[in-house]
């Protein structure tokens, strides 16, 4: 049963990495969202398109795969309206029309390939409604080494910033979206470009592909200082499963706990520790961590030293980890 005055809908995000489902009752009029389903599953379906500008069959049928549980989940649930929408992976590739034929005959809807400026207000919509809105709460979340501030106590403006597979999108904003940027540099992109050699993922990488990896962050920070005010931040919200799950490390998780994730805060010094530690890491001591998903091990030391640039760069003392990401902004456009 939908509660009175709220939408049944479902949102689907495609990224590079993974694919995410939501299923959430919507009340515009009150700033309510009642969350019914929300899963992830890594398909990778970015493997492979910076060098080669295709997706991959297998890729592709990794990702249908899921689309077919996904489509279940919908079904059962109820759910009246759905989007679809597809990042950067998908507007990279040649063969796209493939992938989204695949989307249209198990969803039954045609995947957005919006672009990386729009899925940057999604994103900022889904991570700073709880800050900004009526529904905001007060509880404390864990400060891993620095904050102890009440999540309604975070001022303004916020930088909002995605680290996905792909991409990573900056968004500075107070109650609305002031600048917005996409760039190129995401965790699998950069474990792809830097770290992988003869189809190995370094183990660990040396120095030299550190630092032509941090060269390209940096690069690519510079990209999108020139149309958006990083430094004038005041908040930094980190999103995505590179951020969540160096909070889930910080916090020495025994599994992935999303509540316990879900806007607690981790200091610039612990990330770099972190950071520092994933970059070192081998295979085997990466996996052996509870929290991390199979599907990150090998390039979740790329993610961290996106984030740890990012901090570093603007100075941030500490990041807002927030679970509700771009799923949550593309519930709301439905609704």
């Amino acid at each position: 049963m939908v509660p009175a005055g709220f939408s049944r809908v479902a949102a689907v995000d495609c990224g590079t990495n993974s694919i995410r489902l939501l299923v959430a009752d919507v009340n515009p009029a009150t700033g309510e969202l009642l969350e019914l389903d929300r899963r992830m599953t890594i398909v990778r379906l970015g493997q492979g398109v910076d060098k080669t500008g295709r997706l991959a069959p297998e890729a592709l049928e990794r990702t249908f795969a899921a689309c077919r549980e996904y489509a279940e989940v919908i079904r059962e649930l109820g759910a009246g309206k759905v989007r679809f929408v597809a990042t950067s992976a998908s507007r990279d590739a040649s063969n796209r029309d493939e992938f989204v034929r695949g989307v249209v005959d198990i969803l039954g809807v045609e995947p957005e390939v919006i672009s990386g400026d729009r899925e940057a207000e999604f994103s900022f919509t889904g991570a700073t409604k709880e800050l900004t809105g009526q529904h905001q709460g007060g509880a404390e979340r864990p400060s891993i080494e620095g904050g102890g501030r009440r999540v309604g106590d975070l001022a303004k403006p916020y930088l909002v910033v995605d680290i996905g597979g792909g991409s990573t999108e900056f968004v500075v904003g107070d109650d609305h979206v002031r600048a917005a940027r996409s760039v190129d540099v995401g965790c699998v992109r950069m474990t792809e470009r830097h770290l992988v050699r003869d189809g190995v993922v370094s183990d660990p990488p040396t120095e030299e592909q550190v630092a032509a990896m941090r060269a390209d962050i940096e690069a690519a920070l510079d990209l999108a200082e020139e149309t958006v005010p990083l430094r004038e931040a005041h908040t930094l919200v980190g999103l995505a499963g590179s951020v969540t799950t160096v909070s889930a490390i910080a916090q020495n998780l025994p599994e992935y706990d999303s509540a316990a994730i879900h806007h607690s805060r981790v200091s610039q010094d612990k990330v770099r520790e972190i950071t520092e530690w994933l970059l070192r890491s081998t295979h085997a001591e990466r996996a052996a961590i509870p929290s991390m998903h199979p599907g990150r091990v090998d390039v979740i030391a790329a993610g961290a030293l996106v984030l740890l640039s990012i901090m570093e760069r603007i100075g941030a003392e500490e990041v807002v980890v927030s679970e509700h990401d771009i799923l949550d902004g593309i519930a709301w456009s439905v609704a």
